[in-house]
């Protein structure tokens, strides 16, 4: 245990952090996974702009590294589209 106040302090945050972290990690693997399950473009269209928001929020404060975050978004943004031209077709 430490030996500091400094310390307690910063296991305290550390642990408000963590929790904070967790839940938003959880709410965007759930959003990128229920943007992968949906079958119906128009669907996913509506879906897209938000899983997006998601994302750079997460990059924007570093919970995914900003290079994940446009990686993920652009693979989303090119299942959308090869959705689209499926139903299409």
């Amino acid at each position: 245990m430490p030996h500091h106040k400094q310390y307690e302090k910063s296991l305290r945050q550390d642990a408000k952090r963590r929790t904070v972290n967790r839940a938003k990690r959880s709410r965007l693997r759930h959003a990128v996974r229920e943007f992968r399950a949906e079958t119906d473009p128009k669907k996913a269209a509506k879906l897209l702009p938000g899983v997006s928001a998601i994302l750079d929020k997460s990059a924007k404060t570093h919970l995914i590294h900003p290079s994940t975050a446009d990686r993920l978004k652009s693979r989303l943004a090119l299942q959308l589209q090869r959705l689209s031209a499926g139903k299409a077709a």
